[in-house]
C-alpha cells in the first residue's frame, strides 16, 4: 500500500476534517480514506477500462456513476440511465395506462398500518 502526505493544510480544514470525521464515527484517517475512495469511485465512471474518458460501454455502466451523496456522505449510485419516472411510466404503459392489480388476499400496507393503530 502507497503512502499519502499532505503538507501546510490549513487549521481550519483540518479542524474541520477532525469534525466530520467525528460525526461520521472514524478516525482521520478512516475519514481521509472515505473521501479519497469517494474520489476515486467517482472517477470511475468516467474512464473505462480502456482508459478512453467518456467511452459508454456495458462495463462502465455495469460500474455505475454517482448521481449524489447521502447525509452520511455515502455515494448514491445510478446505474443505467432511466429515472424513477420513465420506469413507472413504462410499467404504466405496459398495462395500458391501468393501475397496479394487487394479489388477492395480500393486505395492503396502508391496511397493515390501520389495523395496527386501531389496536391501541
Amino acid at each position: 500500500m502507497s503512502n499519502l502526505s499532505i503538507k501546510d493544510v490549513p487549521e481550519a480544514w483540518a479542524e474541520s476534517l477532525r469534525q466530520r470525521a467525528a460525526r461520521n464515527h472514524r478516525s482521520l484517517q478512516g475519514e481521509l480514506m472515505a473521501i479519497i475512495e469517494q474520489a476515486v469511485v467517482c472517477n470511475a465512471h468516467v474512464q473505462t477500462p480502456s482508459g478512453d474518458p467518456g467511452n459508454d460501454s456495458k462495463d462502465s455502466m455495469r460500474q455505475g456513476r454517482i448521481v449524489g451523496y447521502d447525509r452520511m456522505g455515502h455515494p448514491i449510485m445510478r446505474f443505467g440511465w432511466k429515472t424513477v419516472e420513465q420506469l413507472a411510466a413504462e410499467m404504466k404503459a405496459a398495462r395500458g395506462g391501468a393501475e397496479p392489480k394487487y394479489m388477492p388476499g395480500v393486505p395492503l400496507g396502508v391496511d397493515i398500518i390501520r389495523e395496527d393503530r386501531d389496536l391501541r
